[in-house]
């Protein structure tokens, strides 16, 4: 099926499933992840996440699911059996593929072996665990509640569980040397099985870090340096058999995520959950959706009105190229410069195409999809902007 036949989708849908629940709120995240004192009933949560797939599946009906991912917050810290139902609900109202892949995200210390199998049972065949270094002290600063120990052992009983697994590191930290990190990332490597996400820290506004950053006192590694940290990830993990293919991600071939392949090829998907976005296409216009943030604000609105959406606009077609070139440029494949002009309604500029091939920037390959270089993929946002003057 050619692109136009598509319109403005490409045959990809996923849901993506927000629990926003955490048991600390970490000095780096800016995620919509909130610490709740007390208890709540997880039971009627549930029910608002059946409704709110159920008013998605009516405004965005008969397309197929390849994937789900349950991020957060700590999905980890939900009970198997809810895992189970909002899958069965997804299931209920869209048709799933056979082979789709069911993600969730896990953090160390809110994992055991009983959990994990639960979670199995009810239908996840992939998990993503929140390691961010196999360091203690490291892991404190970070504000992690796991221990270097517990980390293991969490990637290990998931690896002897699932069919697929994974774990995230944070690099480029405070105080943190080059020679260091590379004794992490080979031991890290040593531990995977076939995917691992790896992670410069950035400072984001409205977090702790940014506050400390701001007030000096928080040091963090140099341009210089950051790009060195870079470069050496990238060749280490490419020795090993696991190269990136994005700009934070490796994998052994076949081992990608294919729900977050979904975003940086520009698929669409359903976001369920406080805080969650979307990007669905109706009537051939894309539209980014997104939902009440703050849970039980979300609880409320969802079993009010059937939904928490709170943001439904229509994207222009210059604002979808836009979209299709930040996503797509952080894959090593590149992107198809046909599809960005059917999106966006222009051709990328001939004479930009050049410069930045000249600067060693961006390269066309064979198929005549266009990628970033190793040389540009540490000034992506910049190399992006260019293209898309």
């Amino acid at each position: 099926m050619s692109h136009k036949e598509q319109g403005r989708g490409n045959g990809l849908f996923g849901v993506y499933v927000h629990w926003p629940f955490c048991a600390a709120k970490c000095p780096y995240c800016d995620f919509n992840s909130h610490v709740h004192r007390g208890s709540f009933d997880e039971e009627v949560f549930v029910a608002a996440y059946e409704r709110e797939i159920a008013h998605l599946a009516e405004i965005r009906p008969d397309v197929e699911v390849n994937s789900v991912f349950f991020g957060g917050g700590t999905p980890s810290l939900m009970q198997p059996e809810s895992v189970g139902t909002i899958l069965d609900a997804v299931a209920r109202h869209w048709p799933v593929k056979d082979d789709a892949e069911i993600t969730i995200e896990a953090n160390p210390n809110s994992v055991e072996a009983a959990r994990f199998r639960g979670y199995r049972a009810a239908g996840v065949n992939r998990v993503s665990i929140g390691v961010q270094s196999l360091r203690d002290e490291p892991l404190k600063a970070l504000g992690r509640l796991h221990s270097v120990e517990e980390a293991i052992a969490a990637v290990k009983l998931a690896q002897s569980i699932f069919e697929r697994s994974s774990f995230d590191l944070i690099y480029a930290r405070p105080h943190q040397a080059l020679a260091d990190w590379e004794a992490e990332l080979r031991q890290a490597l040593d531990l995977s099985t076939g995917h691992i996400s790896l992670y410069q820290l950035t400072i984001e506004s409205g977090t702790r870090y940014y506050d400390l950053f701001r007030a000096g006192k928080l040091a963090m590694p140099s341009a210089d340096l950051a790009a060195d940290f870079y470069e050496l990830t990238q060749d280490i993990c490419a020795a090993a058999g696991l190269p990136a293919y994005e700009i934070s991600n490796h994998a052994r071939a076949g081992a990608e995520s294919r729900h977050n392949l979904l975003y940086w090829r520009y698929g669409e998907y359903a976001g369920i959950g406080p805080g969650a976005h979307g990007r669905l296409v109706r009537e051939n216009v894309r539209h980014a959706t997104a939902t009440e943030k703050l849970p039980f604000l979300w609880r409320d609105r969802v079993l009010a009105h059937g939904h928490g959406m709170i943001v439904d606009d229509r994207l222009t077609w210059e604002e979808e190229g836009d979209e299709f070139l930040v996503m797509g440029l952080r894959l090593t494949e590149g992107i198809d410069p046909r599809r960005y002009a059917e999106l966006s309604g222009r051709a990328l500029d001939r004479r930009q195409i050049e410069d930045l091939t000249f600067a060693e920037m961006i390269e066309t390959l064979p198929n005549g999809n266009i990628r970033v270089t190793d040389r540009g993929f540490p000034v992506l946002d910049a190399v992006v902007a260019d293209l898309a003057a």
